[in-house]
């Protein structure tokens, strides 16, 4: 990984929470097995971050790999949790603040998730809001995703990344994506046709000073979608069952996840996969964009 990085390899930083809490064992190794094979055919170098055993991890062997994906009670390590895990030699998987935080570190200027944290609803009341959205504004890290999940607010999402100068970009959509949905009612104020236009936005605004990160909505691919208005009423029905068993702070979006997944008969795994992968492909083509910015002359 380091010799990457040194040499201006493209690279893409790859989240592990989606290993440990997204998905159940053994598809969500398989799918961690597939997104990295993904990124090598695209000509980019996979960097999945995780913590074991107290070792910040960026880039994984497939023994490390496997290891994580059927631990017993990993950690959901974002960046109030990330120093606790080093310092008692324990193992979680990196949300997308954590891998942010990881990533930057090591260097790491892309990163393919699924979906992003974000507001939660009524957020106005818990103050209940992702770590993800303020690490979008520290972290200079342009993170690529199908939007945020549409078990959150999303126009206060929006809002809040607006307020916190995080551009957020519709990679060829004007609509901000709803994970397993393609499109949401929501308008992006930015969008790009290629990833050579994120690279320069990336090169633009780093020659500017502004620091932290930019957030590419890339939405799932229509033949892969759950449509927005079937997917909202499943929502609707997942945060009652949450509310009226009293679910709270970390424990509810696991909890949301494996309800839809019940819910939607096993369809909103099919989209996960789908998004995550398609997600892959366009950070690889930004990752690979923004090498063949930074390579010496007649490299």
């Amino acid at each position: 990984m380091a010799e990457a990085l040194e040499i201006h390899k493209p690279v893409v930083a790859l989240e592990s929470t989606i290993i440990t809490h997204g998905m159940p064992y053994p598809q969500n190794l398989a799918m961690a097995r597939q997104v990295e094979a993904d990124c090598r055919a695209y000509g980019v170098v996979p960097a999945t971050i995780a913590v074991l055993d107290g070792d910040i991890l960026v880039g994984m062997t497939p023994d490390q790999l496997e290891a994580l994906a059927d631990a017993s009670h990993p950690l959901k390590l974002s960046r109030a949790d990330l120093a606790f895990a080093v310092a008692t030699g324990r193992t979680g998987g990196t949300t997308v603040a954590g891998t942010m935080i990881c990533a930057a570190l090591a260097g790491i200027k892309v990163f393919a998730t699924g979906g992003i944290g974000g507001v939660h609803r009524g957020g106005e009341a818990s103050l209940d809001i992702s770590a993800d959205l303020e690490e979008l504004a520290l972290s200079p890290v342009t993170v690529v995703c199908a939007g945020a999940k549409a078990i959150l607010d999303l126009p206060r999402t929006l809002e809040y990344l607006e307020t916190r100068g995080v551009p957020v970009v519709g990679f060829n959509t004007d609509h901000l994506p709803a994970f397993w949905s393609s499109r949401s009612p929501w308008r992006l104020p930015l969008r790009a046709n290629r990833a050579e236009d994120v690279a320069a936005l990336m090169a633009a605004r780093g020659a500017l000073g502004l620091g932290g990160g930019v957030l590419v909505a890339n939405p799932i691919p229509e033949a892969d979608e759950i449509p927005y208005e079937t997917m909202a009423v499943l929502v609707d029905q997942a945060l009652e069952e949450a509310r009226l068993q009293r679910i709270e702070g970390k424990a509810v979006t696991p909890f949301l996840l494996s309800r839809l997944l019940t819910l939607s008969d096993g369809a909103s795994l099919t989209a996960n996969i789908a998004l995550v992968r398609n997600n892959v492909r366009v950070a690889s083509a930004i990752a690979c964009a923004v090498a063949a910015r930074s390579a010496p002359i007649g490299g």
